[in-house]
Order: structure tokens, then C-alpha cells, then sequence
């Protein structure tokens, strides 16, 4: 039997709504860092946009890269809660990919798109 089928309709619909609430915020933040990366972009095809000499900030490179870093990085969180939402729906979640065991309602309420309980995140981060 799957952990989400053992939590209470509230439970899960708890999550749910927790799940959704990061999934717009995390859609806003990648849409805001879209618009960066845009206007970094069109700044880097502008012909006299010659900063690469410019000793007072970053360079249109290192301004690209740091950006699309975030920008990667909001991608990942978005998908994070998407597959925690597809975990909910499908009665998957809430159980340790790795062990199996529950992973523990308070783990899930301060990372509700955890994918391991506990004991296996400390094992595979040390």
C-alpha cells in the first residue's frame, strides 16, 4: 500500500495545496528570471555593448553565466514540485525512493518535494 493512500483526504489535500502554492511561486521566479536572461541577451547582441574592459561590474559573460545559472536552477525547483505533484496524484508520495519507509510528515512539511526519508538523505550526503 502507498504512503499517500495511508494519509487522511485533509492530509494530502494539504499537500496538495502546499505543493501548488511552490509551484507558482517557483513559475514566477523562473518566468522573472527568464525576462533577465532576455534582456541580458539582447544587451550581449547590442554591437556597442563592449564591456568586456569595463573595470566597474561584471561582464556581459559573467553577467550571462551567473544568470543562467539561477535560471537552471529555478528550472529544477519547478520540476521538483511538478514530479512531487505527480507522486500525490499517482498515491507514490511521501515514501523514500531509496528504502521504501515513510518519509515523516514533518520532512515533508519543510521539503514537501522530498524524495527520501531522512536516514537515506544523510547517507547519500555524507
Amino acid at each position: 500500500m502507498s504512503m499517500t493512500r495511508s494519509f487522511t483526504t485533509s492530509r494530502i489535500e494539504k499537500f496538495e495545496r502546499l505543493l501548488l502554492a511552490e509551484e507558482a511561486e517557483a513559475e514566477s521566479r523562473l518566468a522573472e528570471h527568464r525576462e533577465g536572461i532576455s534582456e541580458v541577451r539582447a544587451a550581449r547582441s547590442d554591437a556597442s555593448a563592449d564591456d568586456e574592459h569595463d573595470p566597474e561590474g561584471p561582464t556581459m559573460t559573467q553577467e550571462w553565466s551567473q544568470r543562467s545559472a539561477v535560471l537552471a536552477d529555478a528550472e529544477h525547483e519547478l520540476a521538483d514540485v511538478r514530479r512531487a505533484l505527480a507522486r500525490l496524484a499517482e498515491g507514490s508520495y511521501g515514501v523514500c525512493e531509496r528504502c521504501g519507509k515513510a518519509i515523516t510528515v514533518a520532512r515533508l512539511e519543510a521539503r514537501p518535494t522530498a524524495t527520501l526519508c531522512i536516514d537515506c538523505a544523510r547517507l547519500i550526503t555524507h
